[in-house]
């Protein structure tokens, strides 16, 4: 089995992943082979349905790597689909309190540490039986803190028991702190707020996550974040698309002038 993401956190080790917006099967497979730690399936601004979910997820098990879903919203149907599905961590959008916190836990562990319901059909084919003794130990829940109202409960948050890493959402924190949506780094609002969130994690001995991109992972490293994104589908395929149209059209408008 696959080392899980959280005892890689536990020895302070980066994990980079790529981030899925295309409903594709084959988009998560090309990514998964290129060596990242983890590939994440975005059920909830991706555009994809559960099938094509469950599809893509099986992608990235064919890679050998931890397949993760972000699901639409923090309830407890879909989060059981998708760890039945395989998904090997939950990432939760807008947990603002204890007890959204506490919801998401008891959906992603089985009894006696959560409410989980059994039924592992097709993690189960992958696994075998011995998948439901372990999956409390390996399946990563990871909410999200992405509001004002979030980031003022964050330690109590980070100290729920059973929540693994936080996860920072840039664009809506951002939002919410009265900033542009986006990476709003040396904006004290902004630099705060990351800062206070890796101390929370950190003083709880958990990790902390965070959509980004390949320039910022550095940074983002030295910040304390143990799980970055660098890469999501849609944009790099729109900037590797619009690179190859200008360098074709400059080559074309080159060998022209040289005739």
């Amino acid at each position: 089995m696959i080392e899980p993401l959280k005892a890689r956190w536990q020895r302070d080790e980066v994990t980079l992943g790529a981030w899925c917006m295309i409903p594709s099967s084959l988009t998560a497979e090309i990514l998964a082979k290129g060596g990242f730690d983890w590939v994440l399936v975005d059920m909830q601004h991706g555009c994809m349905g559960y099938e094509t979910a469950v599809e893509m997820i099986r992608a990235i098990d064919l890679a050998g790597i931890t397949p993760l879903v972000r699901v639409p919203w923090n309830e407890p149907g879909i989060v059981g689909r998708m760890l039945d599905a395989g998904a090997m961590g939950i990432v939760a959008p807008m947990i603002n309190s204890v007890e959204a916190a506490q919801s998401l836990v008891d959906a992603c562990r089985y009894p006696p540490l959560g409410k989980r319901s059994l039924g592992p059909v097709r993690v189960g084919a992958r696994d075998g039986m011995g998948y439901v003794g372990a999956a409390n130990a390996r399946v990563a829940v990871i909410p999200m803190i992405e509001t004002a109202e979030a980031l003022a409960a964050v330690d109590d948050i980070a100290a729920v028991p059973g929540v693994d890493a936080l996860f920072v959402g840039p664009f809506d924190l951002s939002f919410s702190l009265g900033l542009p949506p986006g990476d709003n780094d040396e904006k004290p609002p902004f630099d705060d707020a990351i800062a206070r969130i890796n101390a929370a994690a950190r003083a709880r001995g958990i990790a902390t996550a965070v959509l980004s991109t390949a320039a910022l992972a550095p940074l983002r490293s030295r910040q304390g974040f143990r799980m970055i994104s660098v890469i999501t589908d849609a944009p790099a395929l729109g900037a590797a698309a619009g690179a190859s149209l200008s360098a074709a059209r400059a080559g074309i408008s080159e060998s022209s002038t040289n005739a």
